[in-house]
């Protein structure tokens, strides 16, 4: 793949994430925060389900750059499959995968944690994710 393809698939796939995660936000601002609390769960559910897929977006972009094998379409993407590739290229955005999947899709999306703060971080580790594909253009 050349440079140039590369920049395309890029800004092609951050521009997506980044949607994502500007309806997960988009969605937060919906509910009201008491107490560094969001007021509904529902809400909270929303925008962390959101958020966390614009992660896998960004993901999917970074291991085609890597030329990683995607699964065959018997296989389905498991938060083993992320891990295992992360694992073998780039360490650090493991530990990153493995906190924002704690966060946003566990504790946010499954269990509609309401602090503020815990969001706060899950969001800001997807950014972090996303930030690892922003094209160069």
């Amino acid at each position: 793949m050349s440079t140039q393809e590369q920049q395309e698939l890029k800004k092609r796939y951050y521009e997506d994430a980044l949607r994502y995660l500007n309806n997960a936000k988009e969605c937060l601002q919906k509910t009201s925060i008491e107490y560094n609390r969001y007021s509904d769960s529902k809400y909270v559910k929303m925008a962390c389900g959101t958020a966390y897929s614009g992660v896998l977006v960004a993901l999917d972009c970074f291991f085609m750059l890597k030329g990683v094998r995607k699964p065959t379409k018997k296989e389905r993407k498991s938060i083993e499959y992320y891990q295992k590739n992360l694992s073998m290229l780039d360490k650090k955005m493991l530990g990153i995968l493995n906190d924002t999947y704690q966060i946003l899709h566990l504790s946010g999306y499954y269990d509609g944690i309401q602090n503020v703060e815990v969001v706060k971080v899950g969001l800001k580790n997807a950014n972090a994710i996303i930030e690892k594909i922003k094209p160069n253009i």
